[in-house]
Order: C-alpha cells, then sequence, then structure tokens
C-alpha cells in the first residue's frame, strides 16, 4: 500500500461525473500535505514506512475495536507498541493492531450503536465530515458502504487512519483526506448519507455548516449529525462567554428545539432525534494511548453535572434528517 493513494477515489470522482471537484481535491490535499504544514508530519511518515509488512493482513471491523491480523516477526511485534505510540494522542477507537490493543480516548463504539440500527449503508456512498482517524468509516465499509470518504484537517488523525489503512484490501474504497467542509462546492449532490458528529459546536457559524451538508447530498440522502446541546424544552442556545468543558473553539450549544429548527431551516426535512446521551467516564477518559486531559478533568469535581466553568456537562444528540 502507497502512503497517501488517493488517485483511486480521484479516478472514481471523475468517471461518476465529479472530474472538476476531482481535480479541486486533489489540488487542495497536496497542499495540506506539504512538509511545512506540521512540524511533525515528516516524522510521522518516516515512522509509517518503519511499520512491519505483516504477512497474511486482514483488516476486520465487525467488532468494537477495528482489528488487524497478521503474522509478524518476534522483534516487529516488540518493537510496534513503540512505532503505533508514535501517532499519540490516539483518540477515537478502540483498534486493535496485531494483537496490541490501542484503547483510545473515547469508546467510539457506544456512539456507533446507537447510530447503526438507524442508518442503511448497504451500497451507499458516504461523506462523514470531522471524521477523526476514520474509526466510524471502516465500521460503516464491514455495514456495507460502498465508498466512504472522509474529511478531517488535523494530519495526525489523517496518519493514524493511514496505519490502518495500510493494511486493509486495496479495493476497499475508504479515503480520508485532509480537509473541511469548505472543500464541499455548492450544489455537489454527490452522497446518499453525509455524517458530521462532533463538529457543529466547532464552527463560528453552524447554518454554513448545515448548508455544507445539505449541498453535499442527493436528493432524498440521509443526513447524521450529532453535536452537543444543552437539556431544555425552551427554543434557546448556550454561548459560551470563553470556554466550555475547557475548549475555546466552542461556540454554539442548542436546545433539541432550536437544533431541529436550524436543520429544518436549512432546507432538510423528516427531521427525527434518534439519540440523547449524557456523556460519561465511561466513554470519554484518558488511558495510555491518551494521556492527555479528558472528561474527568473538563468537569466540576464538586458537581459532575457542571463543567469546570459552571456550564452543564456535556450532553450529546443524534439526528437524521434527509434532503428534501
Amino acid at each position: 500500500m502507497t502512503l497517501f493513494d488517493h488517485e483511486p477515489l480521484f479516478t472514481r470522482l471523475n468517471d461518476e461525473g465529479y472530474g472538476s471537484w476531482a481535480d479541486e481535491l486533489r489540488a487542495e490535499t497536496q497542499a495540506a500535505l506539504t512538509k511545512d504544514r506540521h512540524g511533525n508530519l515528516q516524522n510521522w511518515i518516516d515512522t509509517w514506512h518503519q511499520l512491519p509488512d505483516a504477512k497474511n493482513a486482514k483488516l476486520m471491523a465487525d467488532r468494537d475495536a477495528v482489528t488487524l491480523e497478521g503474522e509478524l516477526t518476534l522483534d516487529e511485534q516488540t518493537s510496534l507498541r513503540q512505532r503505533l505510540m508514535a501517532f499519540h494522542p490516539w483518540r477515537k477507537g478502540p483498534f486493535e493492531v496485531f494483537g496490541q490493543p490501542i484503547d483510545t480516548e473515547w469508546r467510539s463504539c457506544l456512539k456507533w450503536d446507537r447510530l447503526a440500527p438507524y442508518v442503511e449503508f448497504r451500497e451507499r456512498q458516504v461523506l462523514d465530515v470531522g471524521c477523526g482517524n476514520g474509526y466510524f468509516g471502516w465500521r460503516m465499509i464491514h455495514a456495507g458502504a460502498g465508498l466512504v470518504l472522509g474529511l478531517d484537517p488535523f494530519l495526525l488523525f489523517l496518519m493514524q487512519f493511514e496505519v490502518m489503512r495500510r493494511y486493509a484490501d486495496p479495493a476497499v474504497a475508504h479515503y480520508v483526506l485532509p480537509l473541511t467542509d469548505e472543500a464541499i462546492p455548492q450544489r455537489l449532490n454527490a452522497f446518499d448519507v453525509t455524517l458530521s458528529m462532533g463538529v457543529l459546536y466547532h464552527r463560528t457559524s453552524p447554518i454554513d455548516h448545515l448548508q455544507s451538508l445539505w449541498h453535499s447530498l442527493r436528493p432524498g440522502g440521509t443526513l447524521v449529525l450529532e453535536t452537543l446541546i444543552i437539556e431544555s424544552d425552551d427554543l434557546t442556545c448556550l454561548v459560551p462567554e470563553d470556554r466550555y468543558a475547557k475548549m475555546r473553539n466552542v461556540w454554539f450549544i442548542p436546545s433539541t428545539r432550536m437544533l431541529k429548527l436550524w436543520v429544518q431551516r436549512t432546507g432538510f426535512r423528516d427531521v427525527q432525534i434518534i439519540d440523547v446521551s449524557p456523556t460519561t467516564n465511561e466513554e470519554q477518559r484518558r488511558t495510555a494511548w491518551m494521556t492527555f486531559e479528558s472528561l474527568a478533568d473538563f468537569l466540576d469535581p464538586a458537581d459532575p453535572n457542571r463543567t469546570i466553568e459552571g456550564h452543564p456537562a456535556p450532553v450529546r444528540a443524534m439526528i437524521l434528517a434527509r434532503k428534501g
């Protein structure tokens, strides 16, 4: 497998009539992968090339941990953990790489379990905006998706994806590009399912983000939107004065009623809330593979129902909607 091999994706988009968009994606991806975009990029690339060439490697995504199986020598097995730790912090997962568990900060399998019963992925073309390291993409591929394209600007997450993709079947149409939803042109109308999970509250304009998701979908396509909400029956929205759970880049946290209105005003139909769940220490926590602060550090030690700043503790809603 070649690192950053996106040409099969661009060729496919060209064959399906999206040639001008494929050219734009190619140029934007090449610009994002220049060595001066991140000081650690070359080190990550060097480490990727040092990963072992496992015999009979196989990627499986039919379980909580997306798993690589294969045969390594004893020396390769001994150095594997060090190689994988070069891509710390591992936030979304879990994964297991040739017997080495990667206990990620987020147990994303729990979110997948809340989502999977409601969405048909078989033979669908899927866009995952803010995809992280592609964990959900592998689960969607196993669920039968014909194509999964993930967008995420963080190069570390792209490298984590490339670690797994190195050993995957090259015929599997799963890609991650180091881009954001700004790469989605108006009236693209390309995807059957578009996901935005954990992105909306980071956007200075949530309506612009929702509009880009609308443009990505074919008529009748499905939106999966997961975001922070505040528990209120009112048509209201929390705008933190400074930080929320120690995060500076949180702008708008709506009530579910306000969130549904945003989605409807953007042009979506059949809006339904399929899940509302508080974030718990079971789902998000510090681990040996993510040693920085995590959920427990973001909450008021005297009142776990409040963040350290005094805001309501994180609660997330998941919404399905249809492009009319």
